[in-house]
Formats: structure tokens, C-alpha cells, sequence
């Protein structure tokens, strides 16, 4: 059973990498974060939290990995998923039960960010010959020198 999820709340701990090599072209990656899922409630004088709760946030994608040194312990993110209920045993065989959120996108708040830098975009070799040239007038216009 799962539910659509999308909240917003603070990253508690080290993001988790993990690998899975069933197939050795294509292994999985996976993401594991930890995150508090606040309920901020206007008082006076500022906010109260009223309602907030800690869950596991799992994120499978091919960038896991580079993914895992972005996002950091304090970071503010919102999150995009479905909550799929984990039942499990303890380390003393109790079982027990606990709704996690399968993500399909987590992005970064800029709460408390110092500062954003993006990587320049690789450049795609050349199609064609290169007569053909895109500008500002119709598709397929070609520019003579």
C-alpha cells in the first residue's frame, strides 16, 4: 500500500550511498536520507512545531552517488514520492513498522545556502556538416557569409 507524499523538511544526518551490483552494466544506486518533516505553527513571536516526525527517505537514480556529496546534514529539501509502509524486526525479533518515502524527486531549498554553482554543460559534437546554422529567424534558416 503506498500514498502520494510531497513535504518539506530538513536533512537529520550524512546523506547514504549504496550500490547493488546485480548487473554489472547497469548496477543500482540508491540515496538513503533521514529527514524531519516539520510542522511550523505561527505563535507569537515566531513558530512552533506541532506534528513534525522523523522518516527514512529513499531516492534510487543512476546519480545517487554524486547526488550523496550535494545534499548535506541541515539542508532544507522538498520531497516528492509515495509513503510505502517497511515492516521489519528489531535486533530482540519485535516486530515492527515504519512508513519510509520512496522519492522520485528531492530538491534543495535555498533556506540558509551560501552560495549555488553549476557545472558547465557538455558540449554535443556537431550535426552535420555545419552549413546549417540556428538563428533567430525561421527552423532550418541558413546563415550565408
Amino acid at each position: 500500500m503506498s500514498t502520494l507524499f510531497v513535504g518539506e523538511g530538513n536533512i537529520g544526518s550524512v546523506p547514504e550511498f549504496q550500490e547493488f551490483s546485480t548487473n554489472p552494466d547497469e548496477p543500482r544506486r540508491l540515496l538513503r536520507l533521514n529527514v524531519y518533516f516539520d510542522n511550523p505553527v505561527p505563535r507569537e513571536g515566531g513558530y512552533e512545531d506541532r506534528g513534525g516526525y522523523w522518516a527514512p527517505v529513499e531516492l534510487w537514480h543512476r546519480d545517487a552517488e554524486h547526488w550523496s556529496t550535494l545534499f548535506q546534514k541541515g539542508m532544507r529539501i522538498l520531497v516528492e514520492g509515495r509513503t510505502v509502509k517497511d515492516e521489519w524486526e528489531d535486533s530482540e525479533d519485535n516486530a515492527r513498522v515504519t512508513f519510509k518515502v520512496e522519492a522520485r524527486r528531492i530538491g534543495i531549498l535555498p533556506h540558509r545556502l551560501a552560495s549555488v554553482t553549476m557545472r558547465e554543460k557538455a558540449s554535443e559534437p556537431a550535426k552535420g556538416d555545419g552549413s546549417a546554422r540556428k538563428t533567430g529567424g525561421k527552423k532550418g534558416a541558413r546563415k550565408t557569409d
